[in-house]
């Protein structure tokens, strides 16, 4: 038996995701991100802070880690090139938001293997937000934690 929703939605993801990319939209989207939140005025640390949460509350609203990276990761991208911070890697900070796209724990549906796992009925929604809220508040602040020991001893931030 196929899920083809769950085809369906990284169908989806990846075309969003090339749309944003040849229509110029991810840039647009780079351009009202780095206005709206004030990010040329900040260091590289605070950037990558803000733009790792930002993905996260994003990823609500995806079904899958593939969704949230073929279409955010092109306007976190953008957001890096219009940034003219000393010290701004833009690889590297692009790697290390790559992992924050994986926090997909809070909702059933921000995963496939949550989607299948809710399908068999054996917890609900709210059951998945008790565990996966604190999950990802946790993952968030360790994510912050190596940004500023670990990844900066290997000169990544």
């Amino acid at each position: 038996r196929v899920s083809w929703g769950t085809l369906v939605l990284f169908g989806i993801g990846i075309s969003l995701g090339s749309a944003l990319l040849s229509t110029k939209a991810a840039m647009w989207l780079a351009t009202q991100l780095v206005t709206t939140l004030g990010l040329a005025a900040m260091g590289v640390f605070a950037v990558f802070a803000i733009l790792a949460a930002f993905l996260i509350v994003v990823h609500l609203g995806f079904a899958s880690a593939t969704a949230v990276a073929s279409s955010m990761i092109p306007i976190m991208i953008a957001v890096l090139k219009s940034l003219n911070i000393p010290g701004l890697n833009m690889i590297d900070i692009t790697m290390l938001l790559q992992f924050v796209v994986s926090f997909g724990f809070i909702l059933p549906v921000n995963s496939p293997q949550g989607i299948l796992a809710f399908a068999t009925e054996t917890f609900t929604a709210k059951d998945c937000m008790k565990v996966g809220i604190p999950i990802t508040i946790i993952g968030y602040i360790l994510l912050l934690v190596f940004a500023q020991t670990y990844w900066r001893f290997l000169g990544i931030l």
